[in-house]
């Protein structure tokens, strides 16, 4: 019955989930669309706390963008203990585009706010100057190939969509990211499968919050980030508040743009996991203990059952198995990857459901969300 009900989800998720594992449908890499006859004008806003090992490459690649429109960048301080700031006006001066690139100090976070969003609120207040049509978020840590935004506008406006974005490529280069990296794409796709956050008629609204482009008047409409101010996974919540308003969203992958953020240790991958697993669940311990079973039954039993000894039953599982690693297996191209890793998304699964769980305890105990030495998970309420 276990095999059955198993190989049961995965006809589910391989046939009826949205196509969220076919990777190629919203690889943008993969093919070029017509150019829009007009090239809006975009303000980039990057905040950026203890930044310093990364900001400066952020911002070569912004300010050489081969976008044809006007582009200003703005870097949002957050109030970093090392040489960020400094560090980006050198790039800037470097890259001989002082003019275009602004440092800005982070006012003091006030309550109720978490910090990346207080620092894109007084980025979007200085960028207001500059007119923009778009505002295009992205995180200190990411280096973008230069025709990012030109692609990125392009799909916007081909859509068109309001709010466009791109997930970028993580590292995968230690053991521990090639193990639980891909994983990490996988699973969000599955939740947030884009072809369903383009269909106006689908609830589903997701976004990669480490390039976001956005129209003005899409923010304006939703009463600007202000709105969900407290959420810890912003863009998720920026994307549904745009979508609800009636605004259409879209979202892709793309190799060319790359996050310099490594992590050396499963401990590492492990706090990532855990900074915002509780929060998906809505901080409930009624949707913890589910998602933790489901995890665990999931991609656990049809490899334990494989080893079974009535043929009937690992025949079962082990089709199961071969279709989770079929529709993984895209995933693990996609980072470049050996084919070999594809069977092992079960033991992913596993530290996914252990760091799930350590993501309640942090929040139980007051320190959820912790992000750059901050809590960020709003305080306990009864549930």
């Amino acid at each position: 019955m276990l095999a059955a009900v198993s190989l049961l989800i995965w006809v589910v998720l391989t046939f009826f989930c949205g196509g969220f594992w076919q990777l190629h449908a919203f690889d943008v890499d993969a093919g070029a669309a017509a150019a829009p006859q007009q090239w809006p004008t975009v303000v980039a806003v990057v905040p950026a706390r203890n930044e310093a090992e990364t900001i400066a490459r952020c911002v070569e690649s912004l300010v050489r963008q081969e976008y044809l429109g006007e582009l200003q960048v703005v870097v949002m301080d957050d109030h970093s203990e090392d040489d960020t700031g400094t560090l980006a006006e050198v790039a800037a001066e470097s890259a001989g585009a002082k003019d275009r690139v602004t440092i800005v100090p982070v006012a003091p976070l006030p309550t109720g706010w978490t910090g990346k969003l207080w620092a894109l609120q007084q980025g979007l207040e200085k960028a207001a100057s500059f007119a923009p049509d778009y505002f295009w978020f992205t995180d200190a840590d990411i280096v973008h190939a230069p025709d990012t935004l030109r692609r990125l506008m392009t799909q916007a406006e081909r859509q068109p969509a309001e709010l466009a974005s791109l997930m970028v490529l993580l590292q995968a280069k230690t053991v521990p990211e090639r193990l639980l990296i891909p994983p990490f794409l996988y699973f969000f796709l599955m939740l947030y499968p884009p072809k369903w956050i383009t269909q106006d008629h689908a609830k589903t609204a997701g976004a990669a919050g480490g390039c976001i482009l956005l129209r003005r008047q899409a923010l304006e409409r939703i009463g600007g980030v202000a709105t969900i101010r407290a959420e810890v996974i912003d863009d998720c919540a920026l994307a549904r508040a745009v979508k609800r308003s009636g605004g259409k969203i879209w979202m892709g992958l793309t190799r060319k743009s790359v996050s310099l953020r490594s992590y050396a240790t499963f401990r590492e991958i492990r706090d990532l996991i855990a900074r915002t697993a509780f929060t998906q669940l809505r901080y409930s311990a009624l949707l913890l203990m589910g998602a933790i079973v489901g995890l665990l039954f999931t991609y656990l039993v049809p490899l334990v059952l494989t080893f079974h000894a009535q043929p009937m039953v690992w025949r079962l599982a082990l089709t199961a198995w071969a279709l989770m690693t079929l529709t993984y297996l895209p995933t693990v191209r996609f980072y470049g990857l050996s084919p070999l890793w594809a069977p092992l998304l079960p033991l992913a699964a596993l530290f996914y459901s252990y760091a799930t769980g350590l993501s309640a305890i942090r929040y139980w105990s007051g320190s959820g969300g912790q992000w750059k030495g901050r809590v960020q998970a709003p305080p306990q309420t009864a549930r």
